[in-house]
């Protein structure tokens, strides 16, 4: 990197620690740091949805499946967003709004006490937080690597310059700071993006000549379902995005919550899906390229990195350094954000009951806590990736594998018709989907695609069943259960329930 590069990229920086001081005086409690209030704009939700759902991910490890396969990612990941997005907008997104509003919820699981009791919420609770962990321990290894191959630092102290940025305006702003530097890291992403794509195809026969480019590739790069990713894989991961990007990811579950209405959330998820079917045709076509101009490269993950390097003149390398720490940073915060809600309103007054009546000034010093804690672990198993297989084996085995099982009690819990899957159903649901994930990784090893497809499949069929059981023989629902049931389902105040008495 030369000094333009420097100065784009410590540009950045100070941009990003800027808005975070800024949007420090916005939280004065733990509504503020964790949901903004309740009063985001749709509009901010939606690009903030979109910039969370990836990271630096993108640039290392897919970037290599897009170097060695082709045009397959963008039907597995871009196009099963923006499905999983679209679905959740019509279903799934109002119900966090409203459940925020009305029952003043600030954590993505805070509702789950209520809904199926407290066993299934604790367990969600810390099994989610490790798998948050975990995932962002990746991240942070993505952006490590990007910094390591362009700039030349070494890959330990790139992971934790990665970790200290995002940890400083995370704890200072909460989720009004990730929200903000989400909207700031777009502008840049979009802007980095558009320069590499315009210049990799310059190099390939300019704007014309795009659809001439896959002509030039294998074959086998042209197909939206090459192996590994046929159609099994495909379907299954459709399903995984659906219930990860409608909020079984924490954070992306806190960007419909900090919406007033129900009916701005669907907006956001709406702008958020549109993005995904654009914008990555952009960010792809220089990796999918790429063989045509670093044929056989020994380690495919660093392929957006070696392209910026070479390719770029100076002042746009660190400008799309920045667009990939952007992506990495609005990942990284709003999970530990999240994850921060969930361990200090949901598990830690469990454990030290003092907490309960804490003022809100020693409950927002704790949340501030939890968030650097959070991002600390994280950067220390990002220096030890290795030992969980590297970026594709954590992202696509341990993440989409796991992500399942805890993930579709929570979501389909927000869904009246499955009012009678109670607590015996939501917990027989995660655990035989985390045994599956066991069984199929290390006892009975099938490969990666039942490894990451299996797991929710299985969690998924026993939810199913558990609820056609309980409707069958009209297991009783409380009356909470039930108010929470119509109130999700409109902005307008519900009526007061009348149900029967009993537990769901």
């Amino acid at each position: 990197m030369e000094t333009l590069d420097w100065i784009a990229l410590g540009g950045y920086f100070v941009l990003v620690l800027g808005i975070g001081l800024w949007a420090k005086r916005r939280v004065a409690d733990t509504k503020d740091f964790y949901v903004g209030g309740g009063r985001v704009p749709w509009w901010l939700s939606g690009i903030s949805h979109h910039m969370s759902g990836y990271s630096a991910v993108v640039f290392t490890g897919f970037a290599a499946i897009a170097y060695s396969t082709g045009v397959t990612i963008y039907l597995w990941w871009a196009i099963g967003i923006a499905f999983g997005t679209f679905v959740a907008a019509l279903i799934i997104a109002p119900a966090w709004a409203r459940l925020s509003r009305r029952f003043g919820a600030e954590s993505p699981l805070e509702y789950l006490e209520a809904r199926y009791g407290l066993p299934v919420q604790q367990v969600l609770g810390w099994s989610g937080s490790l798998l948050n962990l975990i995932a962002d321990a990746s991240k942070f290894a993505g952006m490590g690597i990007i910094l390591s191959v362009v700039a030349g630092i070494d890959l330990n102290i790139a992971i934790i310059v990665s970790g200290l940025t995002g940890l400083f305006y995370a704890a200072a702003g909460g989720l009004w700071a990730d929200l903000l530097t989400d909207f700031a890291q777009f502008v840049v992403q979009f802007i980095a993006g558009v320069a590499m794509f315009v210049i990799v195809a310059a190099k390939l026969g300019g704007l014309g000549n795009l659809l001439g480019v896959f002509g030039e590739l294998p074959p086998s790069h042209s197909n939206p379902l090459a192996d590994p990713y046929t159609l099994a894989y495909v379907l299954p991961y459709f399903v995984i995005n659906f219930f990860s990007y409608a909020g079984g990811t924490w954070n992306l579950a806190q960007r419909f919550m900090s919406a007033s209405r129900g009916s701005d959330a669907r907006k956001a998820a709406m702008l958020s899906s549109g993005i995904y079917i654009v914008w990555p045709l952009v960010l792809f076509f220089p990796m999918w390229a790429a063989p045509l101009l670093l044929p056989d490269l020994a380690e495919p993950t660093h392929v957006y990195a070696i392209m910026t390097r070479d390719f770029l003149p100076a002042g746009l390398v660190g400008l799309v350094v920045a667009a990939v720490f952007a992506h990495t940073m609005a990942m990284t915060t709003s999970d530990a954000n999240a994850v921060s809600s969930v361990v200090t309103r949901d598990l830690l007054p469990r454990v030290i009951t003092s907490l309960r009546g804490a003022s809100d000034r020693v409950r927002l010093m704790l949340a501030r806590m939890v968030t650097v804690t959070f991002s600390a672990l994280a950067v220390l198993i990002a220096i030890n990736l290795e030992a969980f297989g590297g970026i594709i084996d954590l992202m696509l085995e341990w993440f989409a594998g796991l992500i399942g099982p805890i993930s579709v009690p929570m979501i389909l819990g927000l869904v009246p018709v499955f009012r009678r899957a109670g607590q015996a159903t939501a917990l027989v649901s995660i655990f035989a989907g985390l045994f599956t994930f066991v069984l199929v990784k290390y006892l009975v090893p099938l490969g990666s695609t039942p490894v990451t497809t299996y797991p929710i499949l299985v969690s998924l069929t026993v939810f199913l069943l558990g609820a056609l059981v309980g409707h069958l023989l009209r297991r009783p629902v409380s009356d909470e259960v039930e108010a929470m049931m119509v109130a999700v389902r409109s902005d307008e105040d519900p009526e007061p329930a009348q149900s029967k008495s009993g537990q769901a």
